[in-house]
């Protein structure tokens, strides 16, 4: 059985939506396109399994999370300076500078985000995803939103 048109199909239906779902985890519209081809090849060759077995959607979301996550422990490395300079609190005007301070995060952290508030997903789910216990992903949600409030404050027409 030929299933290329269902996967052409599921590929030219969800890629945008995909798509955005990995911008929302990297921030930069480049690694986003190459996490989603990356994810979409690893679909087309168990396209069929994943077919009969599980939403295909889910499948590449879970891809792109796992590949996401295993670029960043690739990449990850500690800056250390000699001085720390205190800086203002900037205060958060739109939602683009909320995006701003989100990227700023370590990806762990902005990945358990992500899936929690944007993808809306359980505490266990994030864990099977990131392949970390549920307890992580708390402390990885409460660390997040802790710089969150530390560096975002409310916009100057709410105070």
């Amino acid at each position: 059985m030929d299933d290329a048109p269902d996967f052409a199909d599921f590929a030219a239906n969800r890629g945008h939506a995909l798509f955005r779902y990995a911008y929302m985890l990297t921030g930069n519209p480049h690694d986003a396109a190459d996490l989603v081809q990356e994810a979409m090849m690893r679909l087309r060759g168990s396209w069929s399994r994943v077919q009969r077995k599980h939403n295909p959607e889910s499948y590449v979301k879970t891809t792109i999370a796992r590949l996401h996550i295993s670029v960043w422990r690739r990449r990850r490395r500690e800056h250390l300076v000699w001085e720390v300079h205190e800086q203002p609190q900037p205060v958060a005007e739109s939602p683009l500078d909320l995006w701003d301070e989100l990227a700023k995060l370590p990806k762990r952290q902005r990945a358990v985000l992500v899936l929690r508030y944007y993808e809306d997903r359980s505490d266990v789910e994030i864990a099977e995803m990131l392949g970390i216990s549920p307890g992580t992903v708390r402390s990885q949600a409460s660390r997040a939103l802790d710089k969150l409030r530390a560096t975002v404050t409310q916009p100057r027409s709410l105070q």
